[in-house]
């Protein structure tokens, strides 16, 4: 398994700590060879890791530091994972504005690199600014175009955050009964593959958990969840 995949992998279960070991020891091999595509994938995981540790300015140093070297290299592919994390850390930060500008020219950069499933991440990304800027409509429509194509390209990977699209927009749109059980769906959908969520799309499932408990109370949230739980993800958005 390489670098790359080895240290995502470590990264979807959790494991912290063995991302930071493996990536500082990548960036020292990697300078040492003059290996710029290594030193990029070891600082971007850097960077997720500070994400998802609550930092998000040093997540922003690591992420430009990660850039900087892929500018470096002249390769435009190099470039597509640092720009995606300043996209989200702009977007966490509640700069949404920014963040939509930044998606967009990823989604552009990612066309251009014919990655249809990142462009499809990053529409995905694009629609959660849209539902903070209070765009609902727009939102719910790059939200069920983009499940369409998870669901149709069988990109099995992306479901959970299919599932994390629509407690968002069920919260957003007050209906904290389907929030509840689309928790329990994309709770489900994480643990099937053995993943946790990216740090943007946990804040946003843990907001939408809380706003739930608090709208309907505990013992309605677990009927409510253990429901979502029993669903089969396509199933959930069945009445959609």
């Amino acid at each position: 398994m390489s670098f790359s995949d080895e240290v995502r992998a470590a990264f979807r279960r959790g494991e912290t700590d063995a991302v930071v070991r493996m990536s500082r020891a990548e960036i020292d091999r990697a300078q040492a060879v003059g290996d710029l595509a290594g030193e990029v994938e070891a600082r971007y995981a850097l960077a997720r890791v500070a994400i998802r540790g609550g930092d998000l300015a040093d997540g922003e140093v690591r992420a430009q530091e990660a850039l900087a070297v892929a500018l470096r290299s002249g390769d435009r592919a190099l470039e597509e994972r640092p720009r995606h994390v300043l996209a989200a850390v702009a977007r966490m930060s509640g700069d949404l504005a920014r963040a939509r500008e930044l998606y967009r020219e990823s989604i552009a950069l990612n066309e251009a690199l014919d990655r249809p499933e990142t462009v499809n991440s990053e529409y995905h990304n694009l629609a959660f600014c849209e539902l903070g800027l209070g765009n609902l409509d727009k939102a719910r429509s790059l939200f069920k175009a983009g499940r369409e194509r998870v669901f149709q390209q069988g990109w099995a990977d992306f479901v959970p955050y299919v599932c994390v699209a629509g407690v968002a927009l069920a919260s957003a749109e007050g209906d904290q009964a389907r929030a509840a059980r689309m928790v329990g769906v994309a709770d489900a959908a994480f643990a099937a593959l053995g993943q946790v969520p990216d740090p943007d799309d946990a804040a946003d499932l843990a907001a939408a958990r809380t706003a739930a408990i608090e709208a309907l109370g505990p013992v309605a949230f677990g009927e409510q969840y253990a429901q979502g739980q029993a669903l089969d993800p396509r199933e959930a958005f069945g009445d959609d």
